[in-house]
């Protein structure tokens, strides 16, 4: 049997990143309801269109800031992909969470759902970085969100890293990568920033306001991380993604990576 993996996009946003050149829009929020029932109307025609039910081994909600569905909105997707496709027992159901626009009782009631794996946009432990970054939350909003996402049950969890800032240290990326791998995620994706055409960041460098991130310094943070990842028992599975080895022969990779 062949399965198949379904992304959902979530295009909205509390605040649209200096740096994000993803389909993503602030401002929109009170379009989410409809939002989902256009979702759950575009599966039921996809299922439609297949001879027999698709089985699915992943679903994966990215965005934008998926965590900004109410869950009674993630219960209606789910509900419509358990209706009208295979969803495996096992499946892997993932969503990313911005750490500012979650709380406890969400994790719970999103886990209850079957959400299993959460990837959060932590992106640095510095809160100057988050700043510059314009990220709408504090390196505590995600201590506090994998807190409460470990108190759901949720035992499947991704931290996002960001590295070669403008103006960023090696000694502020490992900082920033040695707490987050104190907070014992099953996984890490860690990106070099990509000065996307358009965006507010790339005015900015191309401004004079900020440097140019060094790229050889970014090739650097690169390769210390992997070095100190592989240490702490990581796995390098992916260009930007390290899964932890819990156990021989056991590795957490992302299976909707996969």
């Amino acid at each position: 049997m062949t399965f198949t993996s379904l992304y959902i996009h979530i295009p909205f946003c509390i605040h649209r990143c200096g740096y994000c050149d993803f389909n993503s829009y602030a401002g929109l929020e009170g379009l989410i309801p409809v939002y989902t029932q256009a979702l759950c109307k575009e599966l039921v025609y996809l299922a439609a269109g297949a001879s027999e039910a698709l089985p699915l081994h992943t679903i994966y909600f990215g965005g934008g800031s998926p965590s900004l569905v109410p869950t009674e909105g993630i219960k209606n997707i789910i509900d419509t992909v358990k209706e009208h496709f295979d969803l495996s027992p096992s499946a892997e159901i993932t969503l990313e969470a911005n750490p500012g626009t979650v709380t406890a009782d969400y994790f719970g009631q999103i886990h209850a759902l079957g959400i299993n794996r959460i990837s959060l946009g932590m992106q640095s432990a510095n809160q100057d970085e988050l700043t510059l970054l314009e990220r709408q939350h504090t390196y505590q909003d995600g201590v506090k969100a994998v807190g409460w996402a470990r108190d759901a049950g949720i035992t499947n969890v991704n931290l996002d890293l960001i590295f070669g800032l403008p103006d960023q240290h090696m000694t502020s990326w490992m900082d920033s990568l040695m707490t987050a791998i104190a907070l014992q995620p099953e996984h890490l994706s860690l990106y070099a920033l990509t000065l996307e055409h358009g965006t507010p960041l790339q005015h900015k460098v191309a401004g004079g306001i900020l440097p140019e991130p060094a790229g050889d310094l970014a090739a650097d943070m690169y390769e210390a991380a992997r070095d100190s990842l592989e240490e702490s028992g990581f796995n390098h599975y992916e260009i930007s993604n390290w899964a932890r080895v819990s156990e021989p022969g056991k590795v957490s990779a992302c299976q909707h990576n996969l």
